[in-house]
């Protein structure tokens, strides 16, 4: 009997970072694979309108470079990241306080180990990953979380000679089994994070900077350091409550915390009510005093964009909607049934579930990005911008085109705000006014470019969240995305990595035609 046309070992539903980069480690392992994408083009919600020479992403969601599945995910070879300034920069009281990180293995170029040569300087802000950090054993870079947060866990080198390793963001030398260096790196990052300048006249008359007295930046220290050293299974193995709830319980000067860990975290989770799972938020500090904040050079389009060129050829299929998916066939209506041996859908978590009836829905974050341009450059060096007093809808900013020149044309300044939460009526002007102080210059002249919002942006993770919410439905059905993980960049790779590692096993690939294994998973929460 003739074989019909469409048949492929596996067919996955939706073209996001998900599914791009499992389908990436399903072709790499010898799989016939067809992506079908209901939107003309991939990338999901990661995409970048391109206007007059400028690029502005929809959603402008945080990266971080201590993000391991940036540099695991295969297909990524030629990602180049431009990272923000270290640190932030913290609004309060009138004036901007730096709070700063010391500039640790960046620039870093992807390939195999740690090439020292690929360092660039501050002010190009590119980042290049290197191959192998986060991944267990392989070359000695392993950190053992699942989302690659455990500072300690390095692999031994074995008895003789001597590697280098990522921990903490800082560069460290693993000799015989131990970090020389790595570990005190981790603690030279917390302890510059939390030594911002204190106003001395103010602190003579009892006034302190937005972040406190010297007392509260010590006790903030303390805090970020531990938080870096405890390993990521005992993290995960606390009390589970909301980050806000964890966050006062934690003891820190209610000054520190809602001048810096509330504005901090809601730029990170974009949560600005702190509902959030304490342990995600846990992750997401310790990767910012891990890594670096950064963007995709070019746009947050560019991510997807790189995945699905170095798929082959006819592998993705835009314009196709999926009506119907079972362990054996999937059916669209454009094109009829698509025979396979296995069905994956990584789509998002409301079209998951009407393919999928009885996957749970989670409640989502709305993100509105507003975008301005002027000729007049306000003076920030590359950093995110946070309103420790949050007197406005604005809840972080950049100058997006020092961070990233590609993303404005010659001579304009692109700024890029961010607004979480349902936004307010008369946006632009409330906006506009609240980016007036935080940059302490007019904005009357700024022109509007665009203004995207997205009801359904971010996947909320409020307590109890699984980390690891299964990929494997039942046999020869599977689902992953942001929504089975976390709610971040990496989450919706890590997750696109857990299911296609439990494809190859389940379809009985040879091993040796094995993508390498991901990191090992932190445990499930409670």
């Amino acid at each position: 009997m003739l074989e019909p046309a469409n048949k492929v070992d596996v067919v996955i539903v939706g073209a996001g970072v998900s599914g791009l980069s499992a389908a990436q480690r399903l072709t790499g392992a010898g799989l016939t694979v067809c992506v079908l994408e209901a939107a003309p083009q991939a990338g999901g919600r990661m995409a970048t309108e391109k206007v007059d020479g400028f690029r502005l992403d929809r959603i402008g969601q945080l990266l971080s470079t201590a993000y391991p599945e940036l540099t695991l995910t295969p297909g990524l070879e030629g990602l180049v990241l431009r990272s923000f300034a270290p640190g932030v920069l913290v609004h309060g009281e009138g004036r901007r306080v730096r709070v700063s990180t010391p500039v640790a293995a960046r620039g870093v170029r992807r390939g195999r180990g740690v090439d020292a040569g690929g360092v660039r300087g501050p002010g190009a802000g590119g980042v290049r990953g290197a191959r192998g950090f986060g991944a267990r054993g392989g070359d000695g870079f392993g950190a053992r979380g699942g989302d690659g947060f455990d500072v300690a866990g390095v692999a031994a080198a074995g008895s003789g000679g001597s590697r280098v390793a990522v921990v903490g963001g800082a560069l460290g030398t693993v000799v015989g089994g131990s970090v020389v260096g790595g570990a005190r790196g981790a603690f030279d990052v917390v302890r510059a994070l939390a030594s911002a300048p204190r106003d001395d006249a103010g602190a003579a008359k009892g006034r302190y900077g937005p972040l406190g007295s010297a007392m509260d930046q010590a006790r903030l220290r303390g805090a970020l350091a531990r938080l870096a050293s405890v390993p990521v299974e005992r993290l995960l193995a606390r009390a589970e409550s909301s980050a806000g709830e964890a966050l006062a319980a934690r003891g820190l000067p209610a000054r520190t915390v809602d001048a810096f860990l509330r504005p901090l975290l809601a730029a990170l989770l974009c949560d600005p009510s702190l509902t959030t799972s304490s342990r995600c938020a846990d992750l997401a500090l310790r990767a910012f005093v891990g890594g670096r904040l950064c963007v995709p050079e070019g746009g947050a389009d560019a991510l997807p964009e790189l995945l699905a060129a170095t798929l082959p050829t006819g592998v993705l299929r835009t314009g196709v909607h999926v009506t119907s998916v079972s362990t054996t066939s999937v059916t669209t209506a454009e094109h009829g049934e698509f025979r396979c041996r296995a069905v994956l859908v990584a789509t998002d978590a409301r079209t998951a579930a009407e393919l999928l009836p009885g996957l749970r829905v989670p409640e989502f974050h709305p993100v509105t990005v507003v975008h301005h341009t002027t000729d007049e450059l306000p003076d920030t060096g590359g950093s995110l911008l946070l309103d420790a007093e949050r007197g406005g809808p604005v809840a972080h900013t950049a100058v997006m085109s020092e961070v990233d020149p590609g993303r404005a044309p010659a001579g304009r300044a692109l700024i890029s705000s961010t607004v979480l939460g349902t936004p307010p009526d008369g946006l632009d002007d409330a906006v506009r006014a609240h980016l007036a102080r935080l940059y302490g210059t007019s904005t009357s002249r700024w022109e509007t470019l665009a203004v995207h919002h997205t009801a359904e942006a971010v996947p909320a993770m409020r307590p109890p969240h699984d980390l690891r919410r299964s990929v494997r439905l039942l046999a020869g059905l599977y689902v992953c995305g942001d929504h089975r993980d976390t709610s971040t960049v990496q989450g919706a790779l890590h997750s696109a990595h857990r299911a296609a590692t439990a494809l190859i096993a389940d379809l009985g690939v040879a091993a040796a035609a094995r993508p390498a294994d991901p990191p090992a998973s932190v445990p499930k929460a409670a």
